[in-house]
């Protein structure tokens, strides 16, 4: 491949189908891409089944990206009609199926978090779909028609699917309908290329065969690894508690990626931004900063960035006080008097009153640099805390205010 298409190949896992080579644009994305004769449709298609993008979501994106920098039109299909489905890759259980208020009210917050990534401003560059626009109107002898490009054999082949049978956890008929509607999104946008996680080749391929079978050209399929969290163990999820949220202070992102595993740094710098691989610096600990540096300012801007990498060095030295990035919460939102491990419950910090307890018990917890050693200590009035910064371990601060 050469260098003119190297955003391609970097951080990509596979492309099918795949020869490089080749001038055939059949079987070349390159050639496709060199072709020239149009702008490509890339097709990124997301199920809202959640309110929350993490950087392990952002990958997909920054490839989608780099596609409408190239002179590009990005598809992105809003599933609102297989949310209520859920898709079933990975899965042991069926998934609870959503209303569309959920849908609708979750797609809103995405686009909300996709816009310091996607290009939402040149004209012809992103296109914005709600596959309930074909999918809600599709009669008997339409889906008959879908149902009938498979085999009960090949839908049992997709991970997830063959697991639960042979295990004897139920699969529901309609679970069978989520990768044909998902291809069925292809031939209703005419894409040329599909965007996925490496768990979604099956669901692509679909897409590729109902494109074949609606006489279309069949989409190539362009796979990207998944991110290994916060933990260096699991992929990115909020569940694990191993992630990075594209809708989290500058503070606490900055934070967290200072401490990203030297084993993972190079693969969060290759997916997460686009700094030249052979030129990082040798020290691993610089290394972290400039990696948190550059992802905090690609969401919050690089003087938010500075900021924040000032506050956190000031946090650590147990200045926490004069760190002016930290987040705030509203001590209104506190019923007084309260006890200290309720009040750090209850302060933002995704502890319950019970973790909250066990952090203080364990000297995890500061106030203003200080530990807080009594659990049960009863702050009377909000006057006490105003303007002060309660820290539990490194990771996770905030500053307490009057409004």
């Amino acid at each position: 491949m050469t260098d003119s298409w190297a955003w391609l190949q970097r951080g990509t896992h596979e492309i099918f189908p795949n020869q490089p080579e080749s001038t055939d644009p059949d079987v070349s994305l390159v050639a496709r891409l060199q072709k020239g004769d149009r702008p490509l449709r890339i097709k990124l298609g997301i199920d809202p089944t959640g309110s929350d993008i993490h950087l392990g979501h952002s990958i997909i994106f920054r490839k989608l990206r780099q596609f409408q920098d190239a002179g590009h039109t990005a598809v992105l299909i809003i599933g609102d009609f297989t949310a209520r489905i859920g898709d079933p890759t990975g899965k042991s259980e069926v998934r609870r199926q959503l209303t569309a208020e959920d849908v609708q009210r979750n797609a809103e917050t995405y686009l909300d978090q996709l816009r310091p990534i996607l290009d939402f401003e040149t004209p012809g560059r992103l296109e914005i779909r709600y596959n309930s626009e074909w999918l809600a109107g599709l009669d008997l002898a339409k889906i008959l028609e879908l149902l009938g490009t498979m085999t009960v054999g090949q839908m049992l082949a997709k991970e997830g699917f063959s697991e639960r049978y042979e295990k004897g956890t139920p699969v529901y008929l309609h679970e069978f309908l989520y990768p044909l509607m998902q291809g069925y999104d292809s031939v209703a946008v005419q894409s040329d290329v599909e965007l996925g996680g490496t768990d979604q080749k099956f669901n692509i391929a679909v897409g590729r065969d109902l494109q074949r079978h609606f006489g279309l050209q069949p989409q190539f399929g362009l796979l990207l690894p998944i991110l290994i969290g916060l933990d260096g163990s699991q992929k990115m999820s909020k569940s694990l508690g191993n992630y990075v949220g594209l809708n989290e202070d500058a503070l606490s992102m900055y934070s967290k990626l200072e401490k990203v595993p030297d084993a993972l740094i190079e693969d969060y710098f290759e997916l997460l931004t686009n700094q030249d691989l052979a030129t990082l610096p040798e020290n691993p600990r610089d290394r972290q900063k400039l990696l948190a540096l550059d992802v905090v300012g690609q969401y919050h801007g690089a003087e938010a960035a500075q900021a924040a990498q000032k506050a956190a060095q000031e946090l650590v030295q147990g200045s926490a006080a004069q760190a002016e990035a930290v987040p705030e919460f509203p001590l209104s939102q506190v019923n007084f008097p309260a006890k200290a491990f309720y009040l750090v419950g209850a302060v933002g910090l995704g502890l319950t009153s019970s973790e909250a307890r066990r952090q203080i018990q364990g000297g995890a917890v500061r106030l203003d640099g200080e530990k807080l050693a009594d659990p049960n200590y009863i702050f009377e009035a909000p006057t006490e805390l105003e303007g002060r910064v309660i820290q539990v371990g490194k990771k996770k601060f905030v500053r307490l205010v009057a409004q």
